[in-house]
């Protein structure tokens, strides 16, 4: 007789590696969550830290342009996380290495990030104009507490179902030695 069978029919055996296959995922996603907000610290960083540096920094040299200070630092930082989350939190997802699908992938970057950015603002319109909630620490709230919270979930959402929707060769390796395995053992 094989393995015993439980009444719905799924041995033991099979029970267990679904559950191991569970964790195996769970564990990925946590990794992946957690680079994606490591990669997104570290643009924060650099969107801050630059525009303070154009504008405040030695020579001043964007002292009376903080809007120009401001789209500077953005696009640098965005193209932080873009290169962190290319080849970081979803390389294993990442387009093919030919010039056409990397900028594909930076275009489709760039317009999530705008959307992303349009749900900051949205929160802080409705907050100071819709709402009459006018003071700083509202403005705060609402655009770097919500809308950012907001647009960074997002962002995820649409960097791991749109951006980042291939898979690289050495993930495609690792799943053909990984089925190579399965085929093996039955």
């Amino acid at each position: 007789m094989g393995a015993m069978n439980s009444p719905d029919g799924v041995s033991a055996r099979a029970r267990t590696a679904q559950k191991a296959l569970t964790w195996r995922r769970l564990r990925t996603w946590i990794g992946e969550l957690f680079r994606f907000g490591t990669v997104g610290l570290i643009a924060f960083v650099v969107d801050t830290g630059l525009m303070n540096l154009l504008r405040f920094g030695p020579g001043e040299i964007l002292a009376h342009k903080p809007l120009t200070a401001k789209v500077i630092s953005v696009s640098v930082a965005v193209l932080v996380a873009w290169l962190g989350n290319r080849y970081w939190a979803f390389a294993a997802k990442r387009s093919e290495e030919t010039p056409a699908a990397r900028s594909k992938e930076l275009v489709q970057f760039a317009v999530v990030n705008v959307i992303g950015m349009a749900i900051a603002v949205g929160c802080l319109a409705v907050s100071h104009y819709l709402l009459g909630f006018t003071s700083p620490l509202a403005d705060n709230i609402s655009a770097n507490g919500v809308g950012l919270v907001l647009g960074t979930a997002f962002r995820y959402v649409a960097y791991r179902y749109w951006v980042f929707t291939g898979s690289s060769a050495a993930s495609r390796s690792a799943a053909e030695r990984g089925r190579a395995r399965s085929v093996v053992r039955q």
